[in-house]
């Protein structure tokens, strides 16, 4: 149904039966983005077709609107977090967030500002962080005669937040005036370096089940413990202790008292939900300390783990470890993904996993059981005192690795004579022994590197031809451990060339292996087969110099539509493209104001037309390549009839 049909047919609901207009309904959410992920199983599809490769060249800026960010402050902080808001739209009304936690609400349509709610207001010092979005819930009110439509989201300061959609008001029945304190109790150890919500929580019927980000050192501290609050009262209803408490499963696979005040093995990234089957799904990340392990020997669970939850009661259902003792910063970063597998003659309720290994797990989504071989294999050792390395770690047998997984010296840089020489001479310093090469005495290179692989950026799948397409980075790290003094937090910290997160990079700050550096690939998800592959970005000093197809290291993720397009953009050269989602082959492609360090989305607006927005913030992690700063969001769609095309 094309979207002009879809806005007709929401339309016609207002002159139908009850009935009819429940399905009318349904048409007319096809149209919106309500979830970050597209859906609740995160698979960032629309079924929208209004756009599609026949005219997606003809694309144009429809709309423009700056969140004022940069005013509040966001320029001179230490860290120059990036715009990653993916918005929702509901009712036409577009919901987005800010690096200072700000949310936004604008006409859908035109991008008009509605309202805007400020979390900091008045407080002389803003902090920041790039923040992803947030968490939307309906439901009958309590007399039963009207709806009660809430926006949920967490801040930089640790708090949840209820706010009411159509005002933006604080919900008042919700926690303390509108806000829960995540920090509160026995979670919150350590004052010095907050616990911060960049992701946005997943709804479970009336429960908002959120995570959030916590400090990589020191290994005590702060707990990653993921909870459930009634989204009406704030009431916390359950707890799922991520690092396994005494009689809890997987408490056994942490040494001695290790386990005490652990902190880390948190949920950063975003949740996926089974609203049939009622279950919630955990990507979870590292341990800390993330590079040393001595005081935490064993598996480690739930660290690295996918972990499925009741998600009524928060009760475990099942898990998956990706990573065993994590000794490389390997967090699950992606959001899951849910689909149904049809392989070996069955159809199976599925979930896939990407890793910053590379790596897509593909596991059966009732009992995360993997739908293709997994082979634990040995791999290198610490040489670390007291570390005890585990000594295998799973191997997925498909779909193959997504990115690069070891390096050899033929495959270094000869992108120019300065990066060949460089890179030769920093490889001939540098130990490696293959995948798993944790940091050592001496400098060693780990790959890939703490970006990835894939990272939150995740993928995204069309359930019509079982293809899932995910952005990796192709990028190393280099470091050392480094013994520190008696009485220390750790007994070893790790350390690059000049700080603790150390690249694998030239002297421009390029990759020192051979191009590309940055992929978008398309993953049969079904067979666990490549049908393509593409670099993802371009250098333009490279480009002019007759270098070609290098991508660039990428943050921010994909959506794929039934008009055959995959929209990305996250590169460092500033570009939103788009793909044709069968060949591979780039469409479109349109500069922004910084780098689109986030993931796009697209609906129709009431006219019936349909927009793909994507945030421009540059800055954030990839700072350094990204260094220009914006606070844009940016709406495209196509001409109205009769306007003549522009080119953007």
């Amino acid at each position: 149904m094309t979207t002009v049909r879809l806005a007709r047919a929401a339309a016609a609901c207002l002159l139908v039966s009850l009935l009819t207009a429940t399905d009318c309904r349904a048409q007319a959410r096809a149209s919106e983005w309500r979830y970050y992920g597209g859906d609740q199983s995160g698979t960032r599809f629309s079924a929208l077709r209004q756009i599609d490769r026949s005219n997606v060249g003809r694309l144009q800026r429809a709309w423009v609107y700056h969140t004022g960010e940069l005013d509040l402050g966001l320029r001179t902080g230490s860290f120059q977090a990036s715009f990653s808001t993916t918005p929702l739209v509901v009712g036409g009304v577009m919901y987005l967030t800010t690096p200072s936690s700000r949310v936004i609400a604008l006409d859908a349509e035109t991008g008009r500002e509605l309202w805007k709610f400020d979390p900091q207001a008045g407080r002389p010092v803003r902090g920041f962080n790039s923040h992803r979005g947030v968490a939307y819930w309906e439901g009958a009110t309590p007399d039963g005669k009207g709806r009660d439509r809430r926006i949920l989201y967490g801040t930089v300061d640790g708090r949840l937040i209820a706010l009411d959609a159509a005002t933006g008001r604080t919900c008042a029945d919700f926690g303390d005036g509108g806000a829960v304190n995540l920090l509160a109790g026995e979670a919150w150890r350590d004052p010095t370096w907050g616990a911060r919500v960049t992701s946005p929580p997943v709804v479970f019927k009336d429960l908002v089940i959120i995570g959030w980000g916590l400090p990589e050192s020191p290994a005590k501290g702060p707990s990653g413990d993921v909870r459930a609050y009634n989204v009406r009262t704030g009431e916390l209803v359950w707890t799922f202790h991520t690092v396994p408490r005494p009689g809890e499963v997987g408490h056994e696979t942490w040494e001695g008292d290790s386990w005490k005040d652990r902190s880390g093995t948190n949920v950063w990234s975003m949740m996926s939900v089974d609203e049939e089957r009622g279950l919630v799904f955990l990507p979870i990340g590292s341990p800390t300390y993330d590079f040393y392990g001595g005081d935490r020997k064993g598996q480690n669970l739930f660290g690295n783990s996918l972990v499925a939850l009741d998600a009524a009661s928060g009760k475990l259902v099942w898990y998956f470890q990706a990573v065993h003792h994590d000794l490389w910063d390997y967090d699950l970063p992606a959001q899951p993904v849910l689909f149904d597998w049809h392989g070996a003659g069955r159809s199976v309720p599925a979930v896939a996993v990407i890793t910053k290994m590379g790596f897509v797990f593909v596991l059966d989504r009732r009992t995360g059981k993997p739908l293709f071989p997994v082979e634990e294999r040995a791999v290198p050792q610490s040489d670390v005192p007291g570390e005890a390395t585990w000594p295998t770690q799973p191997f997925p047998l498909k779909p193959p690795a997504l990115a690069r997984q070891s390096l050899a010296r033929a495959e270094l840089s000869r992108v120019t004579p300065e990066a060949e020489s460089y890179c030769a001479g920093l490889f001939d310093k540098l130990t490696n022994k293959g995948m798993y090469t944790p940091a050592g005495l001496t400098p060693t290179l780990m790959f890939p590197g703490f970006h990835g692989g894939g990272n939150w950026s995740g993928g995204s799948y069309d359930p019509a031809s079982g293809l899932l397409y995910v952005n990796m980075n192709e990028d190393g790290a280099v470091g050392e451990m480094t013994p520190q003094p008696a009485g220390a937090a750790s007994p070893y910290t790790r350390q690059g060339r000049f700080e603790e997160y150390a690249w694998f990079r030239d002297k421009e700050g390029h990759p020192c292996q051979q191009p590309p550096w940055g992929t978008l690939s398309a993953v049969d998800l079904n067979r666990g087969e490549i049908v393509w592959k593409v670099p993802l970005g371009t250098v333009e000093e490279l480009e002019a110099r007759g270098v070609h197809d290098t991508g660039t290291q990428n943050l921010g993720g994909s959506i794929v539509t039934a008009g055959g397009l995959v929209f990305i953009a996250a590169t460092t050269d500033r570009f939103f493209r788009a793909f044709d989602a069968k060949t591979g082959r780039e469409l479109w492609r349109a500069r922004l104001e910084a780098g689109g360090h986030a993931t796009p989305m697209t609906y129709a607006g009431k006219s019936g037309r349909q927009f793909v927005v994507i945030a421009a913030g540059g800055g954030g992690f990839l700072r350094a390549l990204s260094p220009v700063l914006s606070d844009t969001l940016v709406a495209y769609a196509l001409p109205r009839p009769g306007a003549r095309s522009r080119r953007h």
